[in-house]
């Protein structure tokens, strides 16, 4: 199957938003595809507000994108748009970083006055990336994903059904997607 990346943007360990994304991971994995996480908040500060292109780190994280079939990204809404760490690194991938590749949108957030960001601030800056397909995206509200004392993470059902629902379209979209030459 396909190889996808999966990208959490939240500045925190322990984010809702990044244990939402390792939930679905496992969804991914079931369903034959190779997933490699990358968590944004582990990239070296230094890199990303340097603007450190040749980095290590930086440069790790470009040949992630550029192995991936496809491309979860994940990030908590802040003012209305996706996370700054997230923004840092999509600044530091090459402008085509998405050509080819079939990517799915997350984001969580506290109140539905949010749920748009993912088409008004995400979603642009991923087709200007070249994405060859951006599929339906999901906003979660905080309140239905719950993080247990053991590390287990429960999901309200009616959230748990539309996040199936758009993995499962991102996993069939991975199969449809021609791959495009990466652009000049």
């Amino acid at each position: 199957m396909a190889t996808v990346l999966s990208v959490s943007g939240s500045p925190s360990a322990s984010s809702r938003t990044n244990r939402l994304l390792r939930h679905l991971d496992q969804r991914l994995v079931a369903q034959g595809h190779e997933v490699v996480p990358l968590d944004v908040r582990t990239v070296p500060a230094e890199a990303l507000l340097g603007a450190d292109f040749r980095h290590p780190a930086i440069l790790e994280a470009t040949e992630l994108f550029a192995r991936a079939d496809g491309v979860v990204v994940g990030t908590p809404v802040y003012k209305a748009s996706y996370s700054g760490v997230l923004k840092a690194l999509l600044d530091l991938l090459p402008q085509y970083a998405l050509t080819g590749k079939t990517v799915l949108p997350l984001a969580t957030g506290g109140s539905t006055a949010h749920v748009l960001a993912i088409d008004y601030a995400l979603r642009p800056v991923l087709n200007s990336m070249g994405a060859a397909h951006i599929v339906q995206g999901w906003f979660t509200l905080d309140k239905d994903i719950t993080v247990h004392d053991n590390g287990s993470l429960t999901v309200a059902p009616a959230t748990t059904e539309a996040l199936t629902q758009v993995v499962d379209q991102f996993s069939a979209a991975l199969g449809r997607t021609p791959l495009l030459a990466a652009a000049s």
